[in-house]
C-alpha cells in the first residue's frame, strides 16, 4: 500500500486556484467559496484539498461544493508523488 504522498505545484498553480475559486463562485450566486492544496509531504489520510462553501441552501452548497473540486483535479498544476512499501513511486495528475 501506499506509505507516504507529496504534493509539487507549478508555480501558476496559485493563481489557476484563485481563477477557478472566482469563476466557480460567479457561476454559483449567492455563494462564499474558499479552497487550499496542501503541498509538500503528507503523512497518509492526512487532508490534501480543503474547501469550504456557504450558501443559504444546502442544495446550492453543495452544487458548487462539487463543481469547485472538480474543477480543482482538472485544472489546478498540482501533482502527487505516490510511495508504496516496497520502495516504488508513482506520480498522479500529470495530466493536469
Amino acid at each position: 500500500g501506499v506509505t507516504g504522498l507529496a504534493y509539487s505545484a507549478h508555480p501558476s498553480a496559485a493563481q489557476v486556484m484563485a481563477e477557478v475559486v472566482a469563476g466557480t463562485a460567479r457561476e454559483h450566486p449567492g455563494t462564499r467559496v474558499w479552497a487550499e492544496h496542501r503541498i509538500g509531504a503528507l503523512a497518509v489520510g492526512d487532508s490534501a484539498l480543503e474547501v469550504a462553501v456557504a450558501a443559504a441552501h444546502r442544495t446550492e452548497a453543495f452544487a458548487a461544493c462539487s463543481a469547485l473540486v472538480d474543477r480543482i483535479k482538472a485544472s489546478v498544476p498540482i501533482w502527487k508523488r505516490e510511495s508504496f512499501a516496497d520502495g516504488q513511486h508513482t506520480w498522479v495528475g500529470l495530466d493536469a
